[in-house]
């Protein structure tokens, strides 16, 4: 998990994600779409590639990258088990809220 939020915490990588959202592409077009020199681009896709986030499929002489959906299966469950507890303190948060509301309405 570490490794995936580390990947995705550079704001290039970040990028590159977004536009691979749409479906595969090659650095190159990666590269045109950011405005980004393509070694940079190459760089980051193996920080990606090495995370498992995204997967690189070689077609003539082209490397074509996509999106790996595992990743973010896990990065969903992990947030998920996060949501729990959050909801939890909220419902106290309210429950102490109207508590003090209706004590403060009492004093009036």
């Amino acid at each position: 998990m570490k490794t995936l939020l580390n990947s995705l915490g550079e704001p290039n990588r970040w990028n590159i994600v977004e536009l691979l959202k749409e479906g595969p592409l090659t650095v190159g077009e990666i590269a045109r779409k950011l405005e980004l020199p393509q070694p940079q681009v190459s760089k980051h896709l193996k920080v990606l590639s090495e995370a498992g986030i995204v997967a690189v499929h070689p077609i003539a002489n082209r490397r074509v990258y996509q999106l790996n959906p595992e990743p973010f299966q896990e990065l969903q469950e992990w947030i998920e088990s996060y949501r729990q507890l959050w909801e939890e303190r909220f419902d106290r948060l309210d429950d102490y809220l109207i508590k003090v509301q209706k004590h403060g309405e009492e004093d009036k």
